[in-house]
C-alpha cells in the first residue's frame, strides 16, 4: 500500500512551532497549492493543505519559512479524529511531512528577507553531518572565474 504526497505551494502564514512535554519540536503550517486549472472567470483556485513537521525539520521550518515562502513538502496523508467540547466527532486530514524543501533563494521573497532561506533541505536522512545541521548552504561556485578546462574521465560520469 502506498500513502505518498508531494506538494509545492506557498505558506499562508508563518509556521507555528511548539514542543511536546517530552521536548520534541512540532511545527504546523498551511500550504496553498494552486489547482491546475482556472475558473471560468479566469481566477486561480487553490487548495489549503495543513502540514505537520516534526523534530529538527520543525525547527528549521519555523526559523527559515515565513508567510508567502515557496516550499516543497514530501510526506504522507494522515486522518485523525477526536471528540470536541460539544460531543461531536471531528475529523482532521493533514500531511505529515517527511521532508520540507525551501524553494526560494535567500532574499527573493518580499517578506522578512533576513530570515528566509533558499534551497535548504531540512529533510536529510543521511548519517553524519547533514546539510540541515550546518549553518546554511553555500552558494559559492568553486569554478567561478577559473577559465581552465576541467578534465573528467567518461568513467567518472554517472550517465
Amino acid at each position: 500500500m502506498i500513502n505518498r504526497v508531494v506538494l509545492v505551494g506557498r505558506l499562508t502564514k508563518s509556521p507555528e512551532l511548539r514542543y511536546t512535554p517530552n521536548g520534541v519540536a512540532v511545527a504546523n503550517f498551511t500550504l496553498a497549492v494552486n489547482r491546475p486549472f482556472k475558473k471560468q472567470d479566469g481566477e486561480q483556485e487553490a487548495d489549503f493543505i495543513p502540514v505537520v513537521v516534526w523534530r529538527k525539520q520543525a525547527e528549521n521550518a519555523a526559523n527559515f519559512l515565513r508567510k508567502g515562502s515557496l516550499a516543497g513538502v514530501d510526506g504522507r496523508i494522515q486522518i485523525r479524529n477526536y471528540e470536541n467540547n460539544e460531543g461531536r466527532r471531528v475529523y482532521v486530514t493533514e500531511v505529515i511531512a517527511d521532508s520540507v524543501q525551501f524553494l526560494e533563494p535567500k532574499g527573493t521573497h518580499s517578506g522578512d528577507q533576513s530570515t528566509s532561506q533558499g534551497n535548504y533541505s531540512s529533510g536529510s536522512r543521511s548519517a553524519g553531518t547533514s546539510q540541515s545541521q550546518r549553518s546554511g548552504p553555500s552558494f559559492d561556485d568553486p569554478f567561478a572565474g577559473d577559465s581552465k578546462e576541467i578534465d573528467i574521465s567518461d568513467d567518472d560520469l554517472p550517465f
